[in-house]
């Protein structure tokens, strides 16, 4: 039975003008199905929960908003956009923009977004904080890539900013000078940005769920497990793991509730919180760890605003806590009408 909250709203859904979701899925693809799954489980759910949804397309047209604005006059934007103007950094300014219009919003504030989306800034500020990240080297673009002598190898090479395992591939992990180059040119090529190449920490692949503003919330850690990857490949979320449905039936792709004592979950709960503090972050946020095999949590990235489809990571961890899909998406509403820092 579908969640029917209290009050009706009027919802503009801020998505990608190429993934506008149609009214229903029959005649599409399953990869056209794939690549629009996020905007329509959303949209369609808050239209069963009764509200008024308008999905509203952008590719850098802060006019459009604005427009949906006053059409529309809503009472909150639902935020699924995951880059502007084709670069992902920018998706914070939109943010922005709709706190200057004082419209409320759901998901994360333009400073935490900030800081979360540099990889690098994030992991100094958590060291100040003396949490656990991996050891680290930042290499600009047109700059000759020098290896710190105290980065050792092995040591995975990824773009400095960029989100969704873009540019991650087994061939990311590499072991010499030689190969780290080689790497740090790919990303500079392939995805135009900065490349940071870090301690490349073996162990599990563990997520967790963070949801609130100033009450925060975890869901149940969730763990990413390939259970028929090749001898010699590690274990590593790449671009194929996270959205190539064929490979992902090759390596034995299972995403699931990790098994882990409850001390080590009391302890990731702790770590989440304080992580979610420290870097500013509002709305919902999944944040991606290692778990070593003694049992340490290294924070690889801070995830604002993640993929939120039905059945997939961050839904399924928040239902096996006990809050259904629909509940969840009235929870991120309630928090984005609720935020106070929107025009502070």
């Amino acid at each position: 039975m579908t969640f029917e909250p209290r009050k009706k709203l009027r919802i503009i859904v801020l998505v990608h003008e190429d993934l506008v979701p149609p009214d229903s899925l029959n005649g599409l693809s399953d990869k056209e199905k794939l690549e629009i799954k996020t905007e329509f489980d959303v949209v369609s759910t808050l239209k069963k929960m009764g509200h008024e949804v308008y999905p509203i397309g952008l590719y850098n047209q802060l006019n459009a908003i604005g427009d949906a604005l006053l059409t529309h006059k809503p009472h909150i934007a639902f935020n699924l956009l995951e880059e502007f103007h084709g670069y992902p950094l920018y998706d914070q300014h939109v943010v922005s923009y709709l706190e200057l219009m004082k419209q409320a919003y759901t998901g994360c504030n333009p400073r935490g977004m900030t800081l979360a989306h540099d990889k690098a800034l994030t992991k100094m500020i958590l060291s100040y904080h003396r949490l656990l990240v991996p050891n680290f080297a930042v290499f600009p673009i047109n700059r000759k890539v020098r290896r710190p002598k105290r980065l050792k190898f092995p040591l995975l090479v990824k773009s400095i900013s960029e989100e969704g395992s873009v540019g991650i591939a087994q061939a990311s992990i590499v072991y010499d000078d030689e190969k780290l180059a080689q790497r740090v040119d790919f990303i500079h090529r392939q995805n135009k940005t900065a490349a940071i190449a870090e301690q490349y920490i073996k162990g599990r692949e563990i997520y967790v769920g963070v949801i609130g503003n100033q009450n925060i919330q975890t869901y149940a850690p969730w763990e990413l497990v390939l259970v028929k990857l090749r001898e010699g490949a590690e274990n590593i979320a790449t671009l194929k793991v996270k959205w190539d449905p064929t490979y992902q039936e090759r390596v034995g792709v299972k995403t699931r509730a990790a098994d882990l004592t409850p001390e080590q979950v009391k302890t990731l709960e702790r770590l989440s919180k304080r992580i979610y503090r420290y870097l500013f972050l509002s709305g919902y946020a999944r944040l991606d760890y290692r778990m070593t095999e003694e049992g340490q949590f290294y924070l690889l990235e801070a995830n604002p605003n993640p993929q939120i489809p039905h059945k997939e990571d961050f839904a399924d961890s928040a239902e096996y806590s006990g809050v259904p899909y629909d509940q969840l998406l009235q929870k991120i509403i309630t928090l984005g009408l609720n935020y106070a820092g929107r025009g502070a």
